[in-house]
């Protein structure tokens, strides 16, 4: 974000009246002298196509690594398939290894290998680190620029090597100690250096119980326990407790930022990363596919009221009432998927926890079920004069509240075992089953008392 997000606007608009006039050498300067990185990342992405192409040509090369780190996905992607490989150096030169990793992990197999071929024996070995591990986890989030140091050693002779670093990795709060083969064994957090008598050892003032992270937990559980120890920066060992990095909190609100952007998006089945500003026929693909999975879960919806064809033409009411009993198994179904979805995500559902949510929601799926059902039988009572038919939509109402309480309980945790999203598939298939279940009890508990 912008240091001064008031200060910001009215560069934005004084760029925006440069390129609207063609004064591209005004513009170019302050895009790379007069904005941040982030903010001409944001202008970018908030340009159409066309004045998006203009604007990245009149960036620096130098400056549009830092640029592109704070791209969304599609975008970042546009850009870099353009570059070959010296660009791509050139312009991430200076990045830090687990921004460049995710850069680099947007491009095919062999400019990356052309990438790391054109780098020192050093970084690439840093960096080579990073990209042997699955973006989603601690090891693809985590960067390998710790300061370590040896336990026996004076707090003195700590300070003096601090000094001779010109500036030290960003989010430092606390140096890692290690023995000598770097097997992790504790931290020294800086505040306690600075306020400690210099002539003590590390080993007498380090931290021995801090939290570690191991290289392959899942990226949400790494935003968990910075959210559960309020860290700043962790560190990263091996299965053998050796150092391999760290991560620090900004990566770290990026994966809650992107987690919260994937479940809104999911909500509609599209992708957290589409570009805004995407041109039709990409965005139309990517949409095609759920509307066409919608359409057939309507169509299974339909199948079933055509099953009751005959009853529907005898009691024309029927058509009326129809879409009340799904959209409130929908509703409810919804409500415990979205609460089960948070409940996953957060880590707080397990087996032994389960069967306590399950209950809970069939009740409230059963008191609200009597709740609104005898609100909607005295409506329907009311409409069409007839008690039978209040008494029909009242059962089905509290039979698919009562499914949908269901679904909405265990179909997450279903396709959670499954590794499937729940917050991407959850929705369809609930709205599936509660119109099914809500069309089949309604029209079915009809045919038998009319027909």
């Amino acid at each position: 974000m912008s240091k001064n997000p008031e200060k910001l606007q009215p560069k934005l608009a004084r760029l925006n009246e440069a390129l609207e006039s063609g004064a591209l050498e005004p513009a170019r300067r302050m895009l790379n002298r007069g904005l941040a990185p982030v903010d001409v990342a944001h202008l970018l992405e908030s340009s159409p196509p066309k004045e998006r192409n203009v604007l990245w040509e009149l960036i620096d090369p130098e400056l549009q690594g830092d640029v592109l780190q704070y791209l969304g996905e599609d975008v970042q992607t546009e850009f870099l398939y353009r570059m070959d490989a010296q660009q791509v150096v050139s312009a991430t030169e200076g990045l830090d290894v687990d921004d460049l990793a995710d850069l680099l992990q947007r491009l095919p197999n062999t400019v990356i290998q052309e990438v790391l071929a054109s780098m020192e024996a050093q970084e690439r070995q840093r960096l080579e680190t990073v990209l042997s591990y699955p973006e989603d986890t601690a090891g693809g989030l985590m960067n390998t620029d710790a300061l370590t140091i040896r336990p026996d050693i004076t707090l003195d002779v700590v300070l003096r090597y601090l000094r001779r670093h010109e500036r030290l990795p960003e989010a430092t709060d606390t140096l890692l100690v290690v023995t000598r083969s770097d097997k992790l064994i504790g931290g020294l957090p800086i505040n306690r250096l600075l306020v400690s008598d210099p002539s003590m050892l590390v080993r007498e003032v380090m931290d021995t119980d801090m939290v570690t992270i191991t290289a392959m937990l899942h990226e949400t559980d790494v935003a968990s326990l910075f959210e559960k120890f309020d860290l700043i920066s962790a560190p990263v060992v091996g299965t053998d407790g050796h150092l391999l990095g760290r991560i620090t909190i900004d990566d770290v609100v990026d994966v809650i930022r992107e987690g919260a952007e994937h479940r809104m998006m999911s909500l509609a089945g599209l992708d957290e990363e589409e570009d805004t500003f995407a041109p039709a026929w990409r965005t139309s693909r990517r949409r095609a596919v759920w509307l066409g999975i919608n359409l057939i879960t309507a169509f299974m919806a339909a199948a079933v009221i055509g099953m009751f064809e005959g009853t529907i033409q005898q009691v024309t009411a029927l058509a009326v009432l129809m879409p009340i009993v799904a959209s409130m198994g929908g509703i409810a179904g919804s409500q415990a998927l979205t609460v089960l979805i948070r409940g996953i995500a957060l880590g707080h559902v397990s087996g032994s926890n389960l069967r306590w949510l399950l209950n809970r929601e069939l009740i409230v799926g059963a008191l609200n079920g009597v709740l609104w059902a005898a609100v909607v039988a005295g409506i329907a009572v009311l409409w069409f004069k007839d008690i039978a038919l209040g008494g029909i939509i009242a059962a089905a109402i509290v039979i698919n509240l009562l499914i949908a309480s269901l679904c909405g309980t265990l179909l997450p945790v279903a396709l959670k075992k499954l590794k499937i999203d729940p917050a991407l598939s959850g929705s369809v298939i609930l709205t599936t089953v509660t119109d099914v279940i809500g069309f089949m009890a309604f029209l079915g508990l009809a045919t038998l008392l009319y027909l």
